[in-house]
């Protein structure tokens, strides 16, 4: 049983740092497609595909009605991710995919304190130790980039970094003893977003006739993999694990935008960058492994299984 318990919490961890992979490489991504075509356009297609993809995947399964508790808890997280969206996407925009992914791990550091502050237990002192070495590494990787006088693209992903966290944070309370099944609280996520983009987005669909296959690949790639995968992938892994023990996971997500960046995007790598990220990934491991011994020791945020099994 225990051997069990040990796989399934490795599995968690697997995903969540998946996920944090698919979103390193996502600022390139919309780097790329925002440079083509307007912000606005670019979150309506995103959700647009992922939404029809959620929607087909319900209806292969065959799992029955949404209950209403995935209706109104999706409705509500469909709202905060489409928030935390629009303030990435126009922030990548308006500076560098790696200022991006830099700026947008500080949420590694407020989830734990929205935690706290919203009574789920106080975390020992260690864990913010570890949270300040990853913050640490931002500041590091930041300097190598460059980064010295915030512009307005700075400035919303900063904003991105805290409305994240919120939303973060309300994934792991709002589906915490519902039966929310993580596949169709994604499609009514989706559903809600469509919506929201649609109207503001209606004058520049046109354009969509003149864009290039890459462009389109890209924006397939957001909607596929960086929202589908991405948000189904984060709903299951927080509801078997806690949203401190997420947040860092998902942290080391700057060290793989720096990969990406590097890999793909010809992007530079000094040692302020490589220090940068060993001590990403040091905090990042470090804080998970004292988040999981805390709540094992005191019982608090014990994963709950309140879905069925679902696909990843």
């Amino acid at each position: 049983m225990q051997r069990r318990g040990v796989f399934h919490a490795r599995r968690t961890d697997a995903v969540l740092l998946l996920v944090a992979i698919v979103w390193g490489s996502s600022y390139l991504a919309a780097k790329t497609a925002t440079n083509a075509m307007p912000v606005l356009v670019v979150l309506f297609v995103r959700y647009a595909i992922s939404a029809i993809a959620c929607l087909v995947l319900v209806a292969i399964r065959q799992e029955g009605r949404y209950t209403p508790d995935e209706v109104r808890v999706g409705s509500l997280l469909g709202v905060t991710q489409a928030a935390v969206l629009v303030l990435e996407t126009y922030g990548v925009a308006h500076t560098s995919a790696a200022n991006a992914g830099l700026i947008i791990s500080l949420t590694i550091v407020l989830t734990p304190l929205l935690d706290r502050m919203a009574g789920s237990g106080r975390l020992p002192p260690r864990f913010f130790a570890a949270a300040g070495v990853c913050l640490m590494a931002v500041t590091l990787l930041m300097s190598d980039s460059g980064f010295q006088t915030p512009r307005i693209g700075d400035l919303l992903m900063l904003a991105a970094a805290v409305v994240r966290a919120v939303h973060v944070a309300l994934v792991g309370r709002l589906t915490k003893g519902r039966v929310v099944r993580p596949l169709q609280l994604t499609a009514v996520q989706t559903v809600v977003g469509s919506a929201l983009f649609a109207a503001p987005a209606s004058s520049g669909l046109p354009k969509l006739t003149q864009v290039d296959a890459a462009v389109w690949s890209q924006m397939v790639y957001l909607a596929l993999f960086c929202s589908v995968f991405a948000f189904l992938a984060q709903t299951w892994a927080v509801q078997n694990s806690s949203a401190s023990r997420a947040s860092l996971l998902l942290g080391t997500e700057p060290v793989w935008a720096v990969a990406v960046g590097i890999g793909l995007g010809a992007e530079r790598f000094t040692v302020l960058a490589g220090l940068g990220a060993a001590l990403m990934v040091t905090g990042t491991y470090w804080g998970q492994s004292i988040e999981r011994t805390h709540r094992s020791v005191n019982k608090e945020e014990l994963p709950r299984r309140t879905t069925a099994p679902t696909s990843v």
